[in-house]
């Protein structure tokens, strides 16, 4: 399988809700970093697949596309439509992601996208007062990695 193919694969596989085929596009060693949680590692960031397809219960809608890889390193450009649990508001949140390979599996991924544009949408005015501070990113990191951390111990 090409890089093109893994990439391709990981998000067909976000797309049906299949967590798993997801986490067999990542080396068990995977380092994964994004606005709203942070970097995470290894199972923690598998969990957080897990976590995210198991309370979205296949009510997310993800699309991507500008799949582009070579031997080493790769992007996408992908979109997450679903609603913001917390708040009922509905979130559309379009992702760049960029990608590192080694041995077949996806090493490294980092998502960015702008976080004060999601906490608008997420949380309303509150988003909108907020989003754009360092201490409403440092919040919503300690919320989703005390979510997870809550996750991983059921």
């Amino acid at each position: 399988m090409s890089n093109t193919e893994l990439i391709q694969n990981f998000y067909e596989s976000f797309a049906r809700s299949d967590a798993e085929g997801m986490i067999n596009c990542y080396d068990q060693n995977i380092v994964f970093n994004d606005p709203a949680f942070g970097k995470l590692t290894g199972d923690d960031a598998k969990n957080m697949w897990r976590m995210l397809i198991g309370r979205n219960k296949g009510s997310i809608k993800i699309t991507f596309d500008n799949v582009i890889a070579n031997e080493t390193s790769g992007s996408a450009n992908w979109t997450a439509e679903y609603v913001f649990s917390q708040t009922g508001r509905k979130v559309i949140n379009k992702i760049a992601a960029s990608f590192e390979f080694e041995n077949g599996k996806i090493i490294r991924h980092t998502d960015q996208f702008d976080l004060w544009k999601w906490s608008r949408q997420a949380m309303g005015w509150k988003g909108f007062l907020l989003g754009w501070t360092t201490f409403m990113k440092s919040k919503i990191q300690k919320q989703t990695n005390y979510l997870l951390k809550s996750y991983i111990k059921q």
